[in-house]
């Protein structure tokens, strides 16, 4: 076998090399028991960009129109606390936030419950620090779900 196979082109990764090499990984959430396709599966990362897109559209303009006075630099700042405060008492209380309920999304544990409180807690402050949620794992779900123990499903 030619070794640049086994390592994986820069355009394919090393994941599609070693499915190429027979190595099964399944689908998103299969280690989670979620189905493959469909409500309960995991949520696309499309729709979930999307979701944060208009959450942080929605807290951009709340703080810009009622805290900032024109002052864009603190817009900004408001901006992120507005986020936290939001993800913290919708996703703690029905499960989503506005993106993502406009998007059929919800954030579930990973034993299929209500993510409880003091999880949601935790979530949204590493989700407002940003940096978590571009590490993921292989079942498309951020280090900041992978502490709170939570998974972002379709609805």
């Amino acid at each position: 076998m030619d070794n640049r196979q086994a390592i994986g082109s820069w355009l394919s990764g090393p994941r599609a090399a070693a499915e190429d090499m027979g190595v099964d990984f399944g689908y998103r959430g299969k280690r989670l028991g979620l189905p493959e396709e469909g409500p309960g599966s995991i949520a696309p990362l499309g729709r979930r960009f999307g979701a944060l897109f208009i959450d942080w559209a929605l807290c951009g303009v709340i703080a810009y129109g009622l805290l900032a006075r024109g002052d864009t630099q603190a817009a900004g700042n408001w901006a992120l606390l507005i986020f936290l405060v939001l993800s913290v008492l919708t996703v703690g209380s029905i499960g989503s936030t506005p993106g993502k309920r406009l998007l059929g999304l919800r954030v579930i544990s990973v034993s299929g419950a209500r993510l409880p409180l003091p999880y949601v807690l935790i979530r949204s402050v590493l989700l407002a620090l940003g940096v978590p949620a571009l590490i993921w794992d292989r079942d498309g779900r951020g280090l900041h779900d992978r502490l709170a123990r939570a998974v972002q499903v379709r609805v």
